[in-house]
């Protein structure tokens, strides 16, 4: 029997003030992502709130949170450097109607065949950028926009701070934020009713107004300004931007649903409904291209900060867009108390979080191949992108699986004189066929061999050529006769023209009748 669906008003106490700690996580991504984009931080935060506001209310996953997502940044600069800022929105709107389209015919499925190896990878591969990438707005500087330079360029990250006070002091903020959210669970219960990452937040922010700290904070301006619908014109720009609006509709339902999969690992709540989730985003993307706003996604950043903030219903994913739309819109002043350093902060703590760090060991003792897959899908995302970083995974995983199903175990019985028999057993691939080539071409030319394959479960084509090819090569080469035993499964492996002809029938004997 299914649960009770959870009251309005417990789901307003249970997710009231994760929603409060989502939405100071989502701020600085949000403007980040815009600016780093090429577009007015604004547009951003429209994203943002259609993303908690819209998705938010449409079935799909229940803790994922939605908004503007950095595995698009470099795909959107280079959309608003060929065709524009108000061509931006055409293509969004476009992206979103594919999407709506894919889900409509379940294609969204799919993806429920995910490693988990490689969504534990993305989630580590995603979180190491984030640490990196964070480290540098807690000093107030500007970090590298490709991945890999975000790591190369620490050592000078820390040259630039150990001669700057000033930058020493915004560093302290974050750094005050990460302690803070890393001792909170050990405090009292009456405490921790804060979630974390808001107590972080708050603190550091007084801290910092009271004792006038020259940090960074949030700056907001308006929003109606930015908003421009997409015009005759912009929708013009689509002709020659079809590759753009297949890459952002790939791009952002595959991090969408790979972003879902992961937050189903976090939680013990209902599962993501992956077609309703994929029109949620096309239904996203589509209002977001009428407002000329960023594409969007699904953010695994804010949504496992909505997970480990304690909450239980999508109220939060709704909550969060509604506190954006607030704030930004007419108390723009309250965001200004808050240091970029101390949100930075936070983001560095949510990272580490994403780290599988006790996992690993334990996953190494046990299936060392799937520590790789994990490995290399971080390492991929972290020097590549997080979309193409993902597919290398895949990759690597569908590889390992082929490896692993493709045993071959061959057993070469030659007691006594008479034929040898040879008998593979297992699934036949090219993965396993040097092996299985290797055993058939040590065998003796002058004996003849019976080549038992009932006990393969699975020839592949080139297993089944490459058997073919040994058996007419033995007898072009003088070998003795090869004889098959075959079954349904095997039968037509080795075609009948590469066997030996049979023996000619003995003579009759003359019975002296006509």
């Amino acid at each position: 029997m299914p649960a009770a669906k959870p009251s309005f008003r417990h789901a307003l106490r249970t997710d009231f003030l994760p929603s409060l700690a989502v939405f100071l996580v989502a701020v600085p991504l949000c403007v980040g992502v815009a600016v780093a984009s090429g577009v007015p931080a604004e547009l951003g935060l429209v994203t943002g709130i259609v993303g908690g506001l819209l998705t938010g209310l449409l079935p799909g996953s229940s803790l994922q949170v939605s908004g503007p997502a950095a595995g698009l940044t470099a795909l959107v600069f280079e959309a608003v450097q060929e065709y524009g800022l108000p061509a931006l929105g055409a293509i969004v709107l476009a992206a979103g109607a594919l999407q709506l389209l894919l889900g409509a015919l379940r294609l969204g499925r799919l993806f429920r065949a995910i490693s988990i190896s490689v969504v534990e990878g993305m989630l580590a591969g995603i979180g190491l950028i984030l640490i990196a990438g964070q480290l540098y707005a807690m000093a107030d500087a500007e970090a590298p926009a490709a991945g890999l330079a975000k790591f190369t360029g620490l050592p000078g990250l820390a040259a630039d701070l150990a001669g700057s006070p000033q930058a020493l002091t915004t560093f302290a903020l974050g750094a005050a934020a990460i302690a803070l959210m890393a001792i909170w669970p050990s405090l009292p219960a009456r405490i921790r009713l804060l979630p974390s990452a808001l107590a972080a937040v708050l603190l550091t922010s007084t801290a910092a107004f009271a004792l006038d700290l020259p940090a960074r904070t949030v700056e907001v301006s308006g929003l109606l300004k930015v908003i421009q619908p997409p015009d005759a014109a912009a929708f013009g720009a689509l002709t020659g931007a079809a590759g753009t609006v297949i890459a952002f509709t790939l791009i952002a339902s595959a991090e969408s649903l790979f972003s879902a999969a992961a937050v189903d690992r976090m939680h013990d709540g209902p599962r993501t409904s992956y077609d309703k989730e994929l029109m949620a985003q096309g239904a996203g993307n589509t209002v977001c291209g009428l407002l000329g706003a960023l594409p969007m996604t699904a953010v695994i950043v804010r949504s496992a900060a909505n997970v480990q903030a304690g909450a239980q219903t999508k109220l939060s994913h709704v909550l969060h867009g509604g506190w954006l739309l607030l704030f930004a819109a007419l108390l723009p002043a309250v965001l200004g108390l808050i240091p970029l350093a101390a949100l930075a902060g936070v983001l560095v703590y949510s990272g580490f979080k994403l780290l599988p760090l006790a996992h690993l060991r334990v996953l190494w003792r046990e299936h060392r191949g799937e520590v790789v897959v994990l490995v290399a899908t971080a390492a991929a995302i972290v020097l590549v992108n997080m979309f193409e970083g993902v597919l290398i995974g895949l990759a690597i995983a569908v590889v390992k699986t082929a490896w692993d199903s493709s045993h071959v175990h061959t057993t070469v019985d030659r007691s006594g004189n008479g034929p040898i028999t040879v008998r593979p057993a297992g699934h036949a691939t090219f993965l396993r066929l040097p092996k299985l080539l290797d055993t058939l071409e040590s065998l003796p030319t002058d004996r003849p061999i019976i080549l038992e394959l009932s006990e393969l479960h699975h020839v592949d084509h080139a297993c089944g050529a490459a058997l073919s090819t040994w058996v007419e090569r033995h007898h072009a080469g003088g070998g003795e006769p090869v004889r098959l035993v075959t079954t349904p499964r095997t039968h037509g492996v080795v075609p009948v023209s590469a066997q030996p002809p049979p023996p000619p029938e003995p003579a009759k004997a003359d019975t002296g009748h006509s």
